[in-house]
């Protein structure tokens, strides 16, 4: 925060700038640019991610074949080096050889050059996110349906209640504090996405998944502004306590609104 008020480098003692660094900031293209992907990756990856592995946890809550199987599969993604699992993404979005374009070959539609289109390269990096985020969600919330309690269920159903009354009158109320924590965390990992955009697009094309983090590493290490860097790290800090206050909002009973 103290960096933030001066145009320190990494060679030398900066000098204080005040709020210059930030006046700066929001007049940089460049910024508004990375604020903007960051808020839609953000709004697009958590909801999307809680979803998808809520409802996935639904699914292998129940008795079936080959369960743990599953759930180690579904977990995978969360153990593997970031680096490996942006090179096999690499390989599926090849614009002349990837199977993603194998795929749309397949249905007749044209190929699509994922990472380098700047209108489809946020989106497809938006789907590695989800997918990658799966899985600690995914135990997160089964850890959470098998603490509903078994008496709520087994007295909703002698009381006519169907497979949705279910969920929404007696399980959804019981996740609740743990759909905020999922939240709180998918929101502080989607802020700080780096690894994806370092290795598979390095913020292009043409500005297109550049986000905060890379944007920030830039400014520090490429461009050696460390004071310019370090308010840049600040307003993302901010930006990032704003969006879970807002999230804690959508946790609250009307009672309590």
């Amino acid at each position: 925060m103290v960096l933030g008020f001066t145009d320190a480098r990494v060679v030398g003692r900066g000098d204080w700038v005040w709020l210059g660094n930030y006046i700066k900031l929001f007049q940089d293209d460049t910024f508004r640019t990375a604020l903007l992907n960051t808020f839609a990756y953000t709004l697009v990856v958590v909801p999307v991610g809680m979803a998808v592995a809520l409802l996935i946890a639904i699914g292998l809550n129940v008795q079936i074949r080959a369960r743990g199987l599953f759930r180690t599969l579904f977990y995978i993604p969360v153990v593997t080096s970031a680096v490996a699992v942006s090179t096999v993404w690499l390989w599926i979005y090849n614009p002349s050889s990837g199977l993603a374009n194998e795929v749309l070959a397949f249905f007749g539609i044209g190929r699509s050059g994922w990472l380098t289109d700047p209108d489809i390269a946020l989106p497809a990096l938006m789907v590695i996110g989800v997918w990658q985020g799966l899985g600690a969600k995914m135990i997160i919330y089964l850890a959470a349906l098998q603490g509903v309690s078994q008496e709520l269920i087994e007295a909703a159903r002698l009381d006519g209640a169907n497979r949705w009354q279910l969920f929404w009158n007696v399980t959804w109320p019981a996740l609740r504090p743990v759909q905020f924590f999922v939240l709180v965390t998918s929101i502080a990992g989607s802020f700080q996405v780096f690894d994806l955009v370092y290795v598979m697009t390095q913020g292009g094309p043409a500005n297109a998944t550049n986000v905060l983090t890379f944007d920030i590493f830039t400014n520090a290490f490429s461009r050696l502004q460390i004071g310019y860097a370090s308010a840049e790290t600040v307003i993302m800090f901010v930006f990032v306590g704003i969006m879970i206050y807002l999230g804690r909002l959508t946790q609250r009973d009307r009672k309590e609104l």
